[in-house]
């Protein structure tokens, strides 16, 4: 049993953690913003729901602060928070950019920052960036996201050569489009593309492995999404 924490877990990839995780045993709190669906997947899975903003660093404060007491230690923190926003260069919105930049990379700093502490006087732990495919292979429109994505790679390869000593592992997983509703629709349901099942499955699947090794980056594709 681990005491995970997953930020984002109202929707897609962080819901599925949280019901994938709670199903395994696991012990878990996870954030979000929509009090309904808070209410809704807590209610379902038994999970301990906060409503945060992982761009705002009061909230990030009252995040730790409630896991430790619902969990008693965070063994697993799950950035997984995220959003995306695309124009094209030559019309983008810097400020907007930046706003993404806040909760993409600066908030997930923020929380991890107060998370390793707690993980380094336990004696280890596992953190678990939810980068994506953007970050490997720039495309179009997608200065903000997939910058955002290429950060988290590199600060993640950051924190892998600087909390090893810790007995800490840092995975960066970089999932191919996922049919999560992406942006606020509705989820797909083309049985030959990535469902957020099969990359919370991924998640737990590297969460498993011996601690004496870790995975320090994987991409998940749809094996034939054509």
């Amino acid at each position: 049993m681990k005491r995970i924490l997953v930020t984002g877990g109202t929707h897609g990839i962080g819901e599925a953690l949280v019901r994938q995780a709670r199903k395994a045993g696991h012990e878990v709190v996870f954030t979000g913003r929509n009090e309904q669906r808070l209410a809704r997947v807590a209610a379902e899975t038994g999970a301990h729901g906060i409503r945060a903003d992982v761009s705002v660093p009061d909230d990030n404060a009252r995040t730790v602060e409630f896991a430790v007491q619902r969990l008693g230690a965070i063994e697993v923190l799950v950035n997984n928070a995220a959003y995306g926003y695309g124009d094209p260069v030559g019309e983008i919105d810097v400020e907007a950019m930046k706003r993404l930049f806040d909760t993409n990379v600066f908030g997930l700093v923020d929380l991890t920052n107060r998370v390793v502490p707690h993980m380094k006087r336990q004696g280890g732990g596992d953190i678990v960036n939810v980068a994506s495919t953007s970050g490997m292979k720039g495309h179009a429109h997608g200065t903000a996201y997939a910058g955002s994505k290429w950060a988290l790679r590199g600060i993640s390869q950051c924190w892998q050569a600087e909390l090893r000593p810790h007995d800490i592992r840092v995975v960066c997983i970089c999932p191919s489009e996922v049919q999560t509703g992406w942006g606020g629709g509705e989820p797909g349901t083309n049985p030959k593309k990535l469902f957020a099942d099969d990359i919370a499955g991924a998640i737990l699947g590297c969460l498993s492995m011996h601690a004496r090794g870790f995975i320090p980056e994987f991409a998940v594709f749809a094996t034939n999404p054509f």
